[in-house]
């Protein structure tokens, strides 16, 4: 089988330079000023005329020329390019880093000239072309191998295999390079590894093999591409390696086998098509064919893989929408009908038999159709067309690409360049260049469509735009423009936002199905927020409850599947980062987004603790670290629900607090059961006492107790236990009674307060309980009235007036009111109350205070929400003992309702306070919705100017600011 290009005329005509445009003979002439004014040169006339032909057509062979002079002439009129043993000692004789990029620099644009001035005018067969291009980069990137790791051994010793043998790093060069069809002007693809773990030895600092290996790669990399005052050799690209740009740089042989086991992509097995190991000088093909032997089980499937169509259609779609975008219909590899084409068509086939018929397995693209012209799988008359276009094009490729030696493949649009073009081309004008070119293109495209389809069949219902953006391999730039396109704000915050999700998920398994459902569902979130406020910050939210469950494709499957889950996740991530994280610690919340209907629709708030119990006893559980876990659970599906209706406007702020107030309820009452359980089966109970009667109390104070609980307060609690209680428990292991009340108020912390994977249940504080810190967990009632009417100071006699119990039996309840109301409604000195009341404010205002100019802290600051409390209360305690009925609730606004109906205070007064403190109430749920605490940026003027006349008319003094 030939591995050989057809011939097709695409070459000079003439190599006069008198018969190209008068501008290209201008400048040739002044170069051959330039380089005879600075070097000597022996060149006969007929050498001169061909010469001055190339520098008209070629500015590139004219800056080699500039540079080195004589040496470039002589190379130029050689037949064969540098070998390997030439290029190795050139480059080997090198004593420093400098030295050395200067002689793989000399060298490579020594002989890329001469592959030029042979290819320009005619002499160079397209086979040879490209073998020659290949051969110089083989022998320049293990030139540099070999001179970094000679830098490496002197210092740190050798990399030894587990026979002893010195082990060299292994370049995979991919693409153009691996198939040994590499272009004039290119980059190079490479992956690094090596073949066994270790250290060095025999040198003063050993190291590890992945660190030593790692040093040599990046010294190689260094030596080719950074750009001197020769230019830079090649550029490399390491991003085909695995994991991509966030990937080890090196990678051992065994974890090289792995990646591509467990996460090899569609695009991967494509790229190691043409893959091969560089041979070193003394290389006798093991380590090409150990890799070989590697990536073929994942490369070529033992089946008929017909997957591979679908695959290749998708990557020429985001192909077609790149040239698109970068305008490159007129491109000779990516544009309608050019190379890239014709390789899918090659490959397609290779990739669905090349498991079952080893025949395909070729890195040539040549061999690839003319054995699917042996298994009839294309006719004999297109692998012809192909071959032929193919040549037509590559042959065009080179002529762009030699004039500048830039890394270009469309056709240029400055005149000069194509007067150079059509001369070097043998073309009649430019018009008739671009004939030909319409006319290759259409049928290599019209192959392309008969085996792979047209845009119609390769877009899916699902497919989005902004597929493209998931790709591992565009440029940055492209995708930029894309979202410039859409209309994206800050569309470079939102690309890296993106390209950071990518390297993240990469390096999840989430296999073959997850990688296919996160290439349907990220387009897809990204379509649905590009164009909203905020987009990167929010696609933040969005990927970090992605990142829980990209090894999940249950979810994933949901989320791509389910257009009105996916809307809710956006909704409410853009509404809320608390609601984002909340689900991102919580991704079985996700499920709750199927039904916008059941999402939406709260039960009754008096309904949560049947509602509570019932889901929780869904859940079969003996273990209590599982326990803990379903708690947190249940609370945070309620929460998440409640959320969802308080972002879309279904519940007023007055309902949102209840529903969070009685959700916190119902879970004390499952904590405190649970406990009790727990405690029970251990050591058994108080004599004469069950789940039914405790005789233990939860006393709630400040926001729970208030019924003004927001998403992040925390439980202010205090435990009593009744004053009868004695004796020990009744179970195996007997406690005394109130040793067994202490450990349940330990076991109740625990439940709320440990932090799990999903977080705490809600965090307590107990610093309310008589004698705050340094008093008893657990209280008995007498001793907790006493300390009420005796030793409490008038800061805790203000909490009192929120405090309610939350569980125990009606008798403790009953108990606990007749102790409140016997203590707030007692008769106190009026101006010793105010006294007392304005030094507590004071304190509390220094202590919270903090700058935020041009803002508003709507708790702290003065005409706040802590001022109107601070007026509830002290109405509380200055005017119950006339008007008892200031004691019936623990709220707010009840208590100012009543304080109206006792006539203290004007119905318009009353009712103005109402108005900022829901106001208030209302930012402060939006402020912590949003995570951002309690300043807000309104400044609430009217409200705070009638919170500060009020507070003057009742405490006497000014409210400081």
């Amino acid at each position: 089988m030939q591995n050989a290009f057809p011939v097709r005329a695409l070459k000079p005509h003439h190599t006069d330079i008198k018969q190209l445009d008068t501008e290209l003979q201008a400048e040739a002439a002044q170069r051959w000023q330039d380089i005879t004014d600075r070097h000597s040169l022996a060149v006969s006339p007929q050498q001169k005329a061909t010469i001055m032909w190339l520098l008209a057509v070629s500015p590139f062979i004219g800056r080699v020329l500039l540079a080195y002079g004589q040496d470039t002439l002589v190379h130029l009129l050689q037949p064969q390019g540098f070998s390997q043993s030439h290029v190795h000692k050139q480059v080997l004789a090198a004593e420093t880093e400098a030295q050395a990029m200067h002689q793989i620099r000399r060298l490579r644009r020594l002989e890329m000239a001469r592959i030029a001035s042979l290819d320009l005018t005619g002499e160079l067969a397209l086979h040879d072309s490209l073998q020659a291009n290949t051969h110089i980069a083989d022998y320049l990137i293990t030139a540099a191998c070999l001179w970094s790791q000679r830098q490496l051994t002197e210092r740190h010793g050798q990399a030894l295999s587990s026979s002893g043998k010195e082990q060299r790093l292994w370049v995979i060069a991919m693409g153009k390079l691996g198939g040994a069809e590499l272009n004039f002007s290119s980059d190079i693809d490479l992956i690094f590894c090596f073949e066994q773990q270790g250290e060095t030895q025999g040198g003063r600092r050993p190291l590890d093999h992945q660190v030593y290996f790692t040093k040599i790669a990046q010294q190689t990399v260094r030596l080719l591409e950074q750009v001197t005052v020769d230019g830079r050799a090649f550029r490399v690209d390491l991003r085909l390696r695995p994991f991509g740009q966030s990937g080890a740089v090196v990678t051992s042989l065994a974890a090289l086998e792995d990646y591509y086991q467990e996460q090899g992509r569609n695009w991967e097995r494509y790229a190691m098509v043409k893959s091969r190991v560089i041979s070193y000088p003394d290389s006798k093909g093991e380590e090409h064919a150990c890799f070989a032997q590697l990536i073929r089980p994942f490369v070529y499937r033992r089946y008929l893989d017909y997957s591979a169509i679908d695959a290749l259609r998708k990557m020429k779609l985001l192909i077609n929408q790149e040239a698109r975008r970068l305008g490159k219909q007129l491109n000779v590899k990516l544009g309608v009908g050019g190379i890239r084409e014709i390789e899918f068509v090659a490959q397609v086939f290779q990739l669905i038999r090349g498991g079952r018929e080893p025949e395909f397995q070729t890195r040539s693209l040549v061999e690839a159709l003319q054995v699917a012209q042996q298994f009839k799988v294309l006719e004999e008359q297109v692998v012809s067309e192909l071959l032929d276009c193919y040549a037509w094009l590559r042959k065009l490729e080179h002529a762009i690409q030699q004039i500048n030696d830039e890394q270009t493949q469309s056709l240029p649009s400055n005149l000069e360049d194509q007067a150079r073009l059509v001369a070097i081309c043998g073309a009649q004008s430019w018009t008739g260049l671009l004939d030909d070119f319409a006319q290759v293109t259409g049928k290599a495209h019209q192959a392309f469509l008969d085996v792979i389809g047209g845009e119609a069949e390769m877009m899916n219902a699902e497919d989005s735009e902004f597929a493209l953006l998931w790709q591992d391999l565009i440029d940055p730039e492209i995708a930029i423009r894309v979202l410039e396109e859409a209309g994206a704000e800050e569309p470079e915050k939102i690309w890296q936002r993106i390209r950071d999700f990518r390297e993240q998920a990469r390096r999840r398994s989430s296999g073959p199905r997850g990688r296919e459902l996160l290439g349907i569902l990220v387009p897809q979130l990204i379509e649905a927020l590009v164009t909203r406020e905020q987009t990167d910050e929010v696609l933040q939210r969005v990927f970090t409850v992605l990142e829980q469950v990209v090894s999940r494709t249950t979810y994933l499957e949901l989320l791509a599947g389910n257009q009105g889950a996916r809307e809710q996740l956006v909704f409410l991530c853009a509404a809320s980062p608390w609601v984002a994280s909340l689900i991102a610690r919580l991704p079985l919340l996700l499920d709750e987004l199927i039904d916008p209907e059941q999402l939406y629709d709260l039960p009754d708030p008096t309904t949560y603790k049947q509602e509570v119990a019932e889901q929780l006893n869904r859940l079969a559980y003996d273990d209590p670290e599982v326990q803990m876990d379903a708690l947190r659970q249940v609370k945070q599906v309620f929460q998440l629900r409640v959320a969802a209706a308080d972002l879309s406007d279904g519940v007023p702020l007055t309902r949102v607090s209840d529903h969070l107030t009685y959700l916190a309820e119902a879970m004390t009452e499952q904590v405190v059961l649970m406990a009790w359980r727990q405690l029970a089966e251990r050591h058994g109970v108080p004599a004469g006492k069950d789940e039914s009667d405790m005789g233990f109390a939860v006393i709630a104070y400040g926001k729970l107790g208030g019924y003004e609980l927001g998403y992040g307060s925390d439980l202010d609690l205090v435990f009593l236990s009744e004053d009868g209680t004695s004796g020990m428990t009744d179970g195996v292991k007997p406690i005394d009674a109130q040793q067994f009340y202490l450990r349940l108020a330990q076991r109740i912390l625990h439940l709320f307060t440990t932090r799990s994977l999903q977080g705490v249940l809600y965090e307590v504080d107990m610093r309310l309980r008589p004698s705050g810190q340094s008093g008893l967990m657990v209280v008995r009632e007498s001793t907790y009235a006493q300390y009420l009417n005796e030793e409490a100071w008038i800061w805790e006699l203000q909490a009192l007036v929120r405090a309610r119990l939350i569980f125990g039996t009606e008798q403790m309840a009953t108990r606990f009111q007749d102790t409140r109301n016997a203590v707030l409604r007692k008769s106190r000195e009026t101006r010793k109350l105010q006294h007392e009341v304005v030094a507590m404010r004071k304190k509390m205002r220094e202590q919270f205070s903090a700058k935020h100019q041009g803002a508003f802290d709507i708790k702290n600051d003065a005409g706040g929400m802590i001022d109107i409390e601070f007026m509830t209360q002290y109405l509380v305690l200055s005017q119950s003992f006339h008007h008892p009925s200031l004691t019936d609730f623990p709220d707010n606004i009840r208590v100012l309702t009543k304080a109206a109906a006792a006539g203290l205070l004007a119905e318009e007064q009353v009712s103005g306070l109402i108005t900022a403190y829901t106001k208030f109430r209302e930012e402060a749920h939006r402020l912590s919705l949003a995570e951002q605490g309690s300043v807000s940026p309104k400044s609430f003027t009217p409200e705070r100017k009638l919170v500060q006349k009020l507070w003057l008319q009742l405490l006497g003094e000014k409210l400081s600011s």
